[in-house]
C-alpha cells in the first residue's frame, strides 16, 4: 500500500484510482464508505451543472455526465408556429360553433313573439266579456275616430282597471274604451280612452302599437245553418243590419320571409252577471 491509499484511507485497497469505460470512477475493493462519497460526488457534479445551466459538455467526457442544456432557437421558433396553429383551429371552432347555436334564432324569436301577442290578446279579450258597469255591452262593433284623422270600423271593448301597456300621460284611470285595429304602416294598434277624462266625446282616443308585425285580421263567422265556417277580411253586418260580432280573430304575423298565422276566440258577451 502506498502512500496515496493511506492517505485516501482505503485501508486494504489499491491506491490507484482508474475510469472505467462508462466514466465512472471505481476502486477495486472499495469500502461501502468511499462508494457513497463517489455517488455523492458524482451526483453533485451533476447539479451543480443544472443550477450554472451548463450547456456545452462535451460528449467525449462520456455518458456518465448528462448534458445541461436549454431550448435552440429552431425549437423555440417550432413551438411558436404549433401554438400558432392551434389558436388558429380553436378560433375557426368556436366561430363555427356560435354559427351553429345561432342558427334559428330568429324563427324562435319570431314564434315566440307571435305566441306572446295572441295570448296578450286572446286574455285580454276574454277579461271583457262581462258587460261594463255603465251599462253598455263590453264586447262590439264602432266606428272610431282615428288620431290621424279618418274612421274605420274595429272591434270595441272596454277594460275596467285598464291595462300595463297603456301608458298615461298623468295618473292612470278606470274604465279604458279600447279599439282593435291593423294598420298596414304601423301593424297591430290599440286605441284607448277612459271614459273619466273631460274630453272623452271630443278627442280621439291614444294608440298604442302592439306588434309592427302583423300585417292582416280577418274574421271568421261561424254559419249554423250551413254548419261551415267563413272567412271575411272586413266585419259583417247581420240580417238586421246590425254589427255581428265575429267568432274568431285570424292575426297574420310576417317578418322578412317568415309568416305565421294564429286564430283568437272571440267570447260572446254576457247579458248578465254569472252566478256563484
Amino acid at each position: 500500500m502506498n502512500n496515496r491509499g493511506a492517505t485516501l484511507g482505503l485501508g486494504g485497497c489499491r491506491s490507484e484510482l482508474a475510469r472505467d469505460g462508462r466514466g465512472e470512477i471505481a476502486c477495486e475493493q472499495a469500502p461501502t464508505s468511499l462508494t457513497r462519497r463517489l455517488r455523492r460526488y458524482r451526483e453533485r457534479l451533476r447539479f451543480n451543472c443544472m443550477i450554472r445551466g451548463n450547456i456545452g459538455r462535451r460528449r467525449s467526457e462520456g455518458p456518465g455526465w448528462s448534458a445541461c442544456r436549454g431550448f435552440t432557437l429552431l425549437e423555440l421558433l417550432l413551438s411558436l408556429a404549433l401554438v400558432g396553429l392551434l389558436l388558429v383551429a380553436m378560433n375557426q371552432f368556436i366561430f363555427s360553433m356560435g354559427e351553429l347555436w345561432g342558427r334559428g334564432a330568429d324563427v324562435r324569436l319570431f314564434d315566440q313573439h307571435v305566441r306572446a301577442v295572441t295570448r296578450f290578446v286572446e286574455e285580454t279579450l276574454h277579461s271583457t266579456a262581462l258587460p261594463a258597469a255603465s251599462g253598455a255591452q263590453a264586447l262590439g262593433i264602432q266606428d272610431v275616430r282615428m288620431p290621424d284623422g279618418p274612421t274605420g270600423t274595429m272591434l270595441t271593448f272596454e277594460l275596467p282597471a285598464g291595462s300595463r301597456v297603456l301608458l298615461w300621460p298623468g295618473a292612470p284611470l278606470p274604465d279604458v274604451v279600447c279599439a282593435l285595429g291593423v294598420r298596414q304602416d304601423q301593424g297591430l294598434v290599440l286605441y284607448w280612452h277612459s271614459r273619466l277624462e273631460q274630453h272623452f266625446a271630443n278627442e280621439p282616443p291614444r294608440a298604442t302599437v302592439l306588434t309592427p308585425l302583423v300585417t292582416g285580421v280577418s274574421y271568421d263567422y261561424y254559419n249554423a245553418s250551413t254548419n261551415s265556417w267563413q272567412n271575411y277580411p272586413m266585419l259583417q253586418r247581420g240580417g238586421n243590419g246590425q254589427w255581428q260580432l265575429p267568432t274568431r280573430l285570424r292575426l297574420r304575423f310576417t317578418y322578412e320571409k317568415m309568416t305565421r298565422e294564429t286564430i283568437v276566440t272571440v267570447p260572446a258577451a254576457a247579458q248578465a252577471l254569472p252566478l256563484f
